[in-house]
């Protein structure tokens, strides 16, 4: 239909990306037909706003201005992570849904002609994934449930958390240069929200898949949430989010808030290794060669497991399973019972989404039964 695109989850451009959901999206010169197909990019719905790598876009993009006229950067921050690189603007096209000039983050340092990262963003993380190595993918399309990457908290002085930055045009960018206050006009916006129709979230639709995984599994991201015949919630279970668009997973019998839905992420990550929860469970750390924890689990055999999710309203009852990373077969890459640590809360990425139709409901768009985003349903 015109309001759904393929997704695949396979190794990726890189030929080693583990369960990372990938579409191509279409960007053009705003109001132009000069257009290119970016392939392999992949799909967040732990974030918003469209970022491709410089070394994918072979179209020339107008550079967005900052409050004083001078160009526009960005740090973008992920979890773990951050993407450096000019905001420019582009009409962002997926199948017949089209968001008409909107900013977006092209990535990269020397390649963007931007080297120069303020202290200011280095000292938010100093790990940058602006290349193709790096990010596993041409570029990261968000389609969370916010319609900017950071709001009112990069319009105001006060606690500005260093995302944005307006450069000179001479000197480019100062490794003292503080962080620019900017409009939400102005930031880089989930292209879903900007859609004339079918603008109130995204549907993603992964098959479930074996226990030891698939090679490569095909599925469909449908926007719009009750807007057409491919979209009801037909039943799923809707998780209003706190303000900041968390939830909380209630774990063997603890709450941890601050929890959240997230395609972007490959596996379920939760608590800590040092983690009584974790230990009583029999969950161990997996280690590399060398002995050193990489991140993921390796139980002696899978376990099965039981969560809560718990919205400003409503609950759902989640069954999953953790695998031992160590031996899952080398030969595919979509799997099902990856998990890992995260100390506090759980990050319920992609291994959570096969099987399940998984809805990101976009803050202040109404949907279907009365529910206003943002939220997730499942």
């Amino acid at each position: 239909m015109s309001n759904s695109v393929p997704i695949v989850v396979n190794s990726g451009p890189t030929a080693n990306a583990t369960n990372t959901p990938y579409v191509s999206v279409r960007v053009c010169a705003p109001g132009t037909s000069n257009c290119q197909t970016i392939d392999n990019v992949i799909v967040d719905t732990g974030s918003s706003g469209l970022r491709i790598l410089k070394t994918a876009l072979t179209l020339s993009l107008p550079q967005q201005s900052g409050p004083t006229g001078n160009p526009l950067l960005e740090c973008a921050q992920f979890v773990s992570f951050s993407t450096w690189g000019p905001v420019q603007k582009a009409d962002v096209k997926m199948a017949g849904e089209v968001a008409s000039s909107i900013p977006v983050q092209v990535i990269g340092e020397a390649e963007t002609g931007f080297a120069t990262i303020p202290d200011a963003c280095k000292n938010v993380s100093p790990a940058f994934s602006d290349t193709l190595q790096s990010l596993q993918a041409n570029g990261l399309l968000g389609v969370g449930v916010f319609r900017q990457d950071c709001g009112s908290a990069c319009s105001v002085t006060s606690g500005n958390p260093a995302f944005y930055f307006e450069c000179g045009t001479q000197s480019g960018c100062l490794t003292s240069q503080g962080p620019a206050n900017v409009d939400i006009t102005q930031q880089v916006s989930n292209p879903v929200w900007m859609f004339s129709s079918d603008n109130n979230g995204v549907l993603i639709q992964l098959p479930q898949i074996a226990a030891d995984g698939a090679p490569s599994v095909s599925g469909t991201m449908v926007f719009g949430i009750g807007t057409q015949s491919n979209n009801g919630l037909n039943g799923a279970t809707v998780l209003p989010t706190a303000s900041d668009g968390t939830i909380t997973t209630t774990f063997a019998n603890k709450a941890y808030p601050g929890s959240f839905i997230d395609s972007g992420s490959n596996g379920i990550f939760f608590l800590a290794a040092t983690d009584q929860d974790v230990m009583n469970t029999g969950i161990l750390e997996c280690k590399d060669s060398q002995g050193n924890d990489t991140g993921f689990y390796c139980p002696p055999n899978t376990v099965n497991l039981s969560a809560t999710n718990q919205g400003t309203t409503g609950s759902s009852t989640v069954q999953f399973s953790i695998a031992d990373a160590n031996n899952l077969p080398a030969a595919n890459w979509a799997f099902n019972d990856l998990g890992g640590d995260n100390p506090s809360t759980f990050d319920w990425g992609l291994a959570f989404f096969f099987g399940r139709n998984v809805f990101t409901g976009i803050e202040g768009q109404s949907g279907p039964g009365g529910a206003v985003g943002p939220y997730f349903a499942y």
